[in-house]
């Protein structure tokens, strides 16, 4: 397919059926898309799940990938921390209806990128939309030494945030 990208190393986005997720398949993030496999590997590994939500048209979706996906040093950081999912919104609007929803409730101001944190069983405890790479490195940082030191904290407010 022409306009596809060439890498070395594709990803498991390489063989999606979205073409939006197929552009992310030469990142060095070791995404997923969205399904069980997924929630098991958070799971196993005990991490949260990072999912963000875009489409190809999406202005700021595209500098996001371009300022912080392909860059290998944020994805080193990303890749520990997190289970990295993507999603197309085209694709899977149940999905970015529902992480909407939790983004509409929560900060009030939704859009693309969306970029939301979730427990290993599905419950989300952080929201954004563009986050630019340096805030993108902290904020992993900051939510792993969250998930490992304050966990108790950030299941009570996934769990509140779920039930809404």
């Amino acid at each position: 397919m022409t306009g596809e990208p060439k890498c070395q190393r594709p990803n498991r986005l390489a063989s999606a059926g979205s073409r939006y997720l197929r552009q992310h398949s030469c990142d060095p993030v070791d995404w997923r898309p969205w399904g069980v496999e997924a929630f098991e590997t958070a799971r196993r590994l005990d991490k949260p799940l990072f999912v963000s939500v875009g489409y190809s048209s999406c202005h700021w979706c595209h500098v996001m990938q371009r300022e912080s996906f392909s860059d290998p040093m944020v994805a080193d950081v990303l890749n520990r921390v997190f289970v990295m999912v993507k999603v197309d919104r085209e694709e899977r609007p149940d999905v970015d209806s529902m992480l909407m929803r939790y983004c509409a409730l929560a900060s009030g101001s939704c859009g693309w990128p969306l970029n939301v944190v979730l427990t290993p069983d599905g419950k989300p405890f952080y929201v954004a939309t563009y986050i630019p790479k340096e805030s993108l490195v902290a904020l992993a940082i900051s939510l792993e030494r969250l998930w490992r030191e304050r966990r108790a904290e950030v299941l009570e407010v996934a769990e509140r945030a779920s039930a809404c």
